[in-house]
């Protein structure tokens, strides 16, 4: 009787330790500023998998963390490779790390999300995802961080002479910042979690963003002035470290990326309808406003272009590509 008894105690850790060992959380990191397109695209997608895990009876849970609460891009990106960090929604600092991505640094590049619509399926997913696959990264998502714009404390922005000696906020890309030193301001790189501060101290004179990091990170309380210039679309990437993710079980990864389709096609229809609904909150806290003058920095910006198709794999091609969608 003894021995039934142990028997069946040894049985029973070894089920419970073995479910354990199943049940598995999974880490969803952002930087993005809490009530951000890309906060809520985020939170959204770890809902919308949440519900279909349970739904399917997979016994595995997002964890979402926002507001850099697991560490800067940076420090995220590496953790995806170690793969202490599951997956993570990556924008401006990632085609520092993989070229290709830089096509989305062109200034101008992209008209409107239809045009991006046509990049997506004919550049991204062809081109640019396998290259960023062999950098150790597996992008699951295509979402949107949006069109960005220049704010500053000194002057309204017209042209690039405008920014001259301007010290502008941007994020830790080496195009973006050759674009601003290209239209002479001085390009400062930093985090996004330390860009009030350093407006609010004069450390920086301003920074580029779509309207909805500028108002939920409340730059309107330190900026007076909103130039729209539209220069660049950048988009935002669900990633996750490559080798790690191709250990998840297929019915997990197929969860992941229908949730991934699912959150870009909310987060495009949330953009559309804040676009001018935040403008009119930034001009209503105080910033004035003024269209800046495109084809002047169209005219300024050829060397980035120059410099893309020169020094990036498949640049010409792509370049070409994206340009002939436009049509």
């Amino acid at each position: 009787m003894k021995k039934t008894t142990l028997t069946f105690t040894a049985l029973a850790v070894s089920a419970v330790l073995s479910s354990a060992a199943f049940a598995k959380d999974l880490k969803v990191a952002t930087s993005a500023q809490v009530g951000s397109l890309q906060y809520n695209t985020t939170q959204y997608f770890t809902e919308v998998a949440n519900e279909e895990f349970k739904k399917q009876g997979i016994d595995y849970n997002l964890k979402f963390f926002g507001a850099a609460q697991l560490g800067k891009d940076k420090d995220v990106q590496q953790k995806l490779k170690l793969g202490t960090v599951d997956l993570a929604l990556l924008t401006s600092t990632l085609p520092t790390h993989v070229s290709e991505m830089a096509l989305f640094e062109l200034p101008f590049l992209v008209s409107d999300r239809d045009h991006v619509a046509k990049i997506e399926e004919q550049v991204f997913w062809p081109y640019i995802a396998p290259a960023a696959e062999k950098k150790g990264y597996k992008v699951i998502g295509f979402w949107e961080n949006g069109f960005r714009n220049i704010t500053n404390a000194q002057r309204p922005v017209n042209t690039p002479e405008d920014l001259d000696g301007l010290k502008i906020r941007t994020p830790n890309s080496s195009w973006r910042v050759k674009m601003f030193k290209n239209w002479g301001a001085n390009p400062t790189p930093m985090s996004f979690s330390e860009v009030f501060i350093g407006l609010q101290t004069g450390v920086i004179d301003g920074q580029e963003n779509p309207y909805t990091n500028i108002y939920a990170a409340k730059l309107h309380e330190v900026q007076g002035y909103l130039s729209v210039t539209n220069h660049v679309y950048t988009p935002a990437y669900l990633t996750a470290g490559a080798r790690h993710y191709g250990k998840f079980p297929d019915e997990v990864r197929a969860v992941l990326e229908d949730s991934a389709k699912q959150a870009q096609q909310w987060g495009y229809q949330e953009a559309t309808k804040l676009e001018g609904e935040l403008k009119d909150k930034l001009v209503a806290g105080g910033m004035k406003l003024n269209v800046a003058n495109r084809q002047a920095f169209v005219d300024a910006s050829q060397p980035i272009y120059d410099d893309f198709v020169k020094n990036v794999n498949n640049g010409e091609a792509m370049l070409n590509k994206a340009m002939a969608t436009a049509n």
